[in-house]
C-alpha cells in the first residue's frame, strides 16, 4: 500500500466513523439519537484510534494536514511528500462525508433541523466570533501534535516502561478523545481542516434534503487555526 493510499483510506475511515457518530446523535429517527457529548466525543476517538491503525504502516497515519505540515515545517518529514498528503486527506475527508450521507439515507429527510445536517459534516461554533473560535482550534490542535508527540516518545516505548506499541494508535485516540472532552466546547473541535473542509464540501455537492448552507464564511477557522496549531506544537515538541 502506497502512502497515498494509506492516508486516503485511513482518513475515509477517520470520517466514516467521525461524522457517522455525529449522524447517530444528531439525525432524527437513529438508534442514538440525541445520545449526547460524551457519545460524540467517544465515537471520534475510537474512530481516530481505529484509523491510525489502519493507515500506520503505509503512512504513518497522518490523516491530518495540521500533522503533515507541522512535521514538515520542523523537519520532521519530507516537504516534497507533503501535496500528495494532503490530496489524499482532503480526498479522504469527502469520500467519508459521501459514505456517513449514504449510511443514514433516510433519515436527511426524517430531520427539520438543517443545522443538524451540516453538523454531521462539518464544525460550527456555539458562539460565532472568529478570533476566539480561531484561538480554540489553535489550542486545541497543539495539544493534539505536542500531546501526541510527547506521549509517542521512543522513551515511553522501552522495555521497562510499561508500554507496548500497539498501543500507540490507542494512545493518540485517547488524546483526541480527551481534547473533544475539555476543549471541544467553543468550536466542535475538528482540529484536522481534511475533517472539516472534506465533508463540507461533501456537504455542499450532495442532494440533501433541506439541507441549507454549508457556512462557508466559517470554514477557513477549521483550517487556518488546526494549522497554526499544528506547526505550535510539532515545534514545541522538539525543545521540551
Amino acid at each position: 500500500m502506497t502512502p497515498f493510499i494509506g492516508e486516503l483510506l485511513g482518513t475515509t475511515l477517520l470520517v466514516t466513523l467521525g461524522d457517522g457518530v455525529v449522524a447517530n446523535v444528531a439525525l432524527a429517527r437513529t438508534k442514538g439519537h440525541q445520545g449526547g457529548w460524551i457519545v460524540v466525543t467517544a465515537g471520534w476517538g475510537f474512530a481516530v484510534a481505529i484509523a491510525v491503525y489502519a493507515a500506520h504502516a503505509a503512512s504513518g497515519g497522518h490523516l491530518n494536514p495540521a500533522v503533515t505540515i507541522g512535521l514538515a515545517a520542523t523537519g520532521q518529514f519530507d516537504w516534497p511528500l507533503v501535496p500528495t498528503y494532503l490530496a489524499a486527506q482532503l480526498l479522504g475527508g469527502i469520500l467519508g462525508g459521501v459514505i456517513v450521507w449514504l449510511a443514514y439515507l433516510n433519515h436527511w429527510a426524517a430531520t427539520d433541523d438543517p443545522d443538524a445536517k451540516r453538523a454531521v459534516f462539518c464544525t460550527a461554533p456555539a458562539i460565532r466570533s472568529p478570533a476566539a473560535n480561531l484561538l480554540t482550534e489553535i489550542i486545541g490542535t497543539c495539544v493534539l501534535t505536542l500531546g501526541t508527540a510527547l506521549i509517542l516518545t521512543p522513551d515511553n516505548f522501552k522495555l521497562d516502561s510499561g508500554l507496548d506499541s500497539s498501543f500507540r494508535g490507542l494512545l493518540v485516540g485517547l488524546v483526541v478523545f480527551s481534547i473533544g472532552l475539555s476543549l471541544g466546547g467553543p468550536t466542535g473541535y475538528a482540529i484536522n481542516p481534511a475533517r472539516d473542509l472534506g465533508p463540507r464540501i461533501a456537504h455542499a455537492l450532495l442532494p440533501i434534503p433541506g439541507k441549507g448552507p454549508s457556512d462557508w464564511g466559517y470554514a477557513w477557522v477549521p483550517v487556518i487555526g488546526p494549522l497554526i496549531g499544528g506547526v505550535l506544537g510539532a515545534s514545541l515538541s522538539l525543545v521540551l
